[in-house]
């Protein structure tokens, strides 16, 4: 591949925001990734700021699922329990509360998934 702007000369990578092939001459090496000299530079650094940002947002959704996940599992665990301890005092109201204490371990679990896909 031959530079886009000089193309008697070989490339030695790719601008980041255009695509097209750059020599020496063309590249700037912006937070470690090349942009056509002169031209691309702001738009790459904005760029790499973003996914950095994105990156440092990813980690802090991963931990509020996982806090999330906490407490559905341990309130679910609670609703469960006291439905079951209170079942033949209670009937059908203690099913209720068995039946939210399922619904909210389900949370649980989906909240814990969740958060690991965000790792």
């Amino acid at each position: 591949m031959n530079c886009f702007y000089h193309p008697d000369h070989p490339a030695v990578g790719l601008c980041k925001h255009c695509q097209r092939g750059l020599c020496a001459d063309c590249a700037a090496v912006v937070d470690d990734v090349l942009a056509c000299v002169g031209r691309h530079e702001d738009e790459v650094r904005m760029s790499e700021q973003l996914t950095a940002r994105n990156l440092f947002q990813s980690k802090r959704v991963s931990a509020s699922y996982l806090r999330n996940a906490i407490f559905y599992g341990l309130v679910g665990v609670l609703f469960a329990g006291f439905g079951w301890m209170q079942y033949r005092f209670l009937g059908l109201q203690a099913v209720f509360f068995i039946l939210i204490g399922l619904f909210l371990l389900y949370a649980s679990i989906a909240n814990y998934l969740e958060g690991r896909k965000h790792k």
